[in-house]
């Protein structure tokens, strides 16, 4: 929970970012949500979870 949280809290800022930045203009950033958001209910989903926790965990165990 999380993880998922900070990650869309992430995203969001980025998104912001660009946005505010001209980098993307409004119109391709909510393509950009509504394919994330219809993407979240598909059959994939499972499968890109795991995989962004493995990346989340492998990050998590890297030590300076």
């Amino acid at each position: 929970m999380a993880i998922s949280l900070s990650m869309v809290l992430l995203f969001a800022v980025i998104l912001v970012v660009m946005i505010r930045g001209g980098s993307i203009k409004a119109g391709p950033a909510i393509v950009a949500v509504l394919f994330g958001f219809f993407l979240a209910s598909t059959g994939m989903a499972p499968s890109i979870n795991r995989f962004m926790n493995s990346i989340a965990d492998t990050i998590n165990q890297i030590s300076f």
